[in-house]
């Protein structure tokens, strides 16, 4: 009987929370994520992945925000996902997921770097990644950059290689007037409680009353299956499984890159190695480097 109680108590609170998210966007929110309080003015917003999927597996909610307020939105793909021998079909299923996700074609680059190629246990260099990623900045006008926190998400290392990339790069030109949002990494039961998740998020950026914390929910989450849908060599059963119940599906929790907490990670960077052994696992060796996930 209580088994029963608990699983009805379950899906209430899931359907609860999935009808919250469906009608949240119709309420402002995050109304100051892009222009701070001050007047409205169009972004040019730099999307940094690893891998084409990763930007319908986990930052849907957040390019759909963009694209909503009229925001110019590029991606830069630094691999085409070839870990597999798949990479040419990857790349153009990227870009039809782009379509999916009404980011025009010509704003997605997807490199083929020899030095960055997929796959786990492979180390990108933090260098070669700055110095790509600060091109594509000085080519495109960008002013805000949005990519993985130091743990992606997932845990893959051409995840946390992705960041540390970033962070080089605004350790490296402090003076330059860009933001930098991490998309937010959280324990496994928040990470795959779904739209649930929906409570928490928000009341976390609640906390953050000087706005370096912010929830961004989904406007369309169909639109994340969609996008995904159009990785077909990847659109697998458990990865279905994922975006329905990632809490990445209904909304994106970001964190404003703080200089100062930049300056502390670059310190730490030779200390930090990781290796990879599966998908969605990563086994840690850190020295003098403490992570938590929310």
């Amino acid at each position: 009987m209580a088994f029963l109680v608990i699983t009805g108590f379950l899906f209430f609170l899931w359907f609860i929370s999935l009808f919250k998210v469906l009608l949240l966007p119709r309420i402002p929110f995050a109304k100051h994520f892009t222009h701070n309080g001050r007047a409205f003015r169009k972004r040019n917003v730099l999307l940094v992945i690893a891998h084409p999927d990763d930007e319908s597996m986990f930052f849907t909610p957040t390019i759909n925000f963009l694209t909503s307020k009229g925001h110019n939105v590029q991606i830069l793909c630094l691999s085409i996902g070839d870990a597999d021998g798949k990479g040419k079909i990857r790349k153009q299923e990227l870009f039809q997921a782009c379509v999916a996700l009404k980011v025009p074609m010509q704003q997605v680059k997807i490199l083929n770097h020899p030095d960055l190629q997929d796959g786990f246990g492979k180390v990108w260099n933090h260098s070669l990644l700055a110095k790509i990623i600060e091109k594509e900045i000085t080519n495109c006008c960008i002013d805000m950059i949005i990519t993985f926190d130091k743990y992606g998400v997932s845990g893959h290392c051409n995840h946390r290689d992705v960041h540390y990339g970033v962070t080089k790069l605004l350790h490296d030109t402090l003076q330059r007037d860009i933001e930098v949002w991490e998309l937010v990494s959280t324990n496994i039961l928040r990470k795959y409680s779904g739209p649930v998740d929906i409570w928490l998020s928000i009341f976390l950026a609640m906390l953050h009353s000087n706005g370096t914390m912010q929830c961004l929910v989904n406007v369309d989450s169909r639109r994340s299956f969609i996008a995904m849908a159009q990785h077909s060599s990847q659109w697998v059963w458990f990865r279905k499984l994922f975006v329905a119940l990632s809490s990445y599906t209904y909304m994106n929790t970001l964190r404003k890159a703080e200089i100062q907490r930049i300056i502390q990670t670059v310190g730490t960077l030779d200390k930090k190695t990781s290796y990879c052994g599966g998908y969605g696992m990563c086994v840690l060796i850190v020295t003098h480097y403490n992570y938590t996930l929310l």
